[in-house]
């Protein structure tokens, strides 16, 4: 026996050891004997051969995640050849998905995560590819922490629109935002400005706008098959506490936070209360948020689409860019450029058939 680790995550043991070579003639008895013994105790068991603490390979190792829609053998090819020319070793090759997307891991030793991450961005760009670099270890499965926007991340909306459709406003609130993107406004001053233009609304028009929400593809999926799995889901938006409450209670969020509209004798004031959430406020409530759960910030994942996610996702320990501005994909960890929320499960390394399994225990 070299080494050994073992973690235990929500009921689920996983136990590796790295063992000598056995003698010649004899590596076939071993894996023999190891499956049978692991069948007749109703667990799983996987040998993968390798040189052990060879120094090269153990100077690091990392997984590659790659998405496409479809993924191509030749984009699959290149991304392989990419691992290697970056000095990397493919020690394992495993298909996370086919459905809806098309998700498969490589185990790679031998480079840093950093570096490595660095030379297959631009690469996975040129290809139409996503591609996730994690470094590797038990306790990429351990428990952890998941914080999304909301608009146009979580929601296909964008909840301060569907508040000025009422209003009859959209248009002057459309030149706000577009002021604020060329920066003649920071965001809380874009945000006053906005929710000044909904005074006198009626407050019944929150019930209307929470109708009128439309989750993004999969979104359902990804939560309950996290919370399955035991991970606690957030969210933080610069939109409004009327819509994140009742998602939380909808979906059965762990945490969310956002601004407040205030209403007073059954009308919007036009003003907002409480934290004001914006780009820095989201980083601070994922910090937040992550010391609530018990989570390092290391084993937290932030998920979002605009320039005020960016400070949110440099702090994660893996931020995802979701159908993201150019500026943001650029600055994430890794995007995800397909409209499926729960893609994002397969950068965790969560297969398939685990997703399949939580939405028949959800039926059940």
């Amino acid at each position: 026996m070299v080494d050994i680790e073992q973690v235990v995550t929500r009921g689920r043991m996983v136990l590796c050891a790295l063992v000598t070579q056995p003698p010649e003639g004899l590596e076939g008895d071993l894996r023999a004997t190891v499956h049978s013994w692991a069948e007749s105790m109703k667990m799983q068991a996987e040998i993968i051969s390798g040189h052990g603490d060879n120094r090269p390979r153990g100077l690091g190792r990392s997984l590659v995640t790659v998405l496409g829609h479809p993924l191509t053998a030749e984009a699959t090819a290149q991304i392989a050849a990419r691992i290697t020319k970056a000095g990397g070793n493919i020690d394992r090759i495993f298909r996370l998905a086919k459905y809806p997307v098309t998700a498969v891991e490589f185990a790679v030793s031998g480079v840093a995560t950093e570096p490595l991450r660095t030379a297959l961005v631009t690469d996975a760009a040129a290809l139409g590819v996503d591609v996730a670099v994690v470094a590797a270890g038990l306790h990429r499965r351990a428990q952890r922490l998941v914080v999304m926007d909301v608009d146009s991340t979580l929601i296909q909306d964008e909840v301060i629109e569907l508040f000025a459709a009422h209003a009859g406003c959209e248009d002057k609130v459309a030149e706000v935002t577009a002021a604020a993107m060329r920066g003649e406004l920071d965001f809380e001053q874009s945000l006053h400005a906005r929710v000044a233009l909904l005074a006198g609304l009626d407050a019944s028009v929150v019930d209307k706008v929470r109708s009128e929400v439309r989750l993004t593809p999969g979104a359902r999926t990804l939560i309950r098959t996290l919370k399955r799995l035991g991970y606690q889901v957030g969210v933080v938006s610069g939109g409004f506490t009327q819509v994140t409450d009742d998602l939380k209670e909808r979906l059965g969020l762990d945490f969310a936070q956002a601004n407040t509209l205030e209403i007073v004798d059954g009308k919007l004031t036009g003003r907002v209360t409480g934290e004001i959430v914006d780009r820095a406020g989201k980083a601070r409530l994922l910090r937040r948020f992550a010391a609530e759960a018990g989570v390092p910030l290391a084993q937290t994942v932030a998920i979002g689409d605009g320039a005020n996610d960016l400070d949110m996702l440099n702090a994660a320990g893996l931020g995802v860019a979701f159908n993201a501005k150019p500026v943001v994909r650029q600055a994430a960890h890794t995007a995800v450029n397909v409209p499926f929320l729960d893609t994002v499960l397969y950068l965790l390394g969560v297969t398939r058939e685990e997703v399949e399994a939580a939405d028949a225990h959800e039926e059940r």
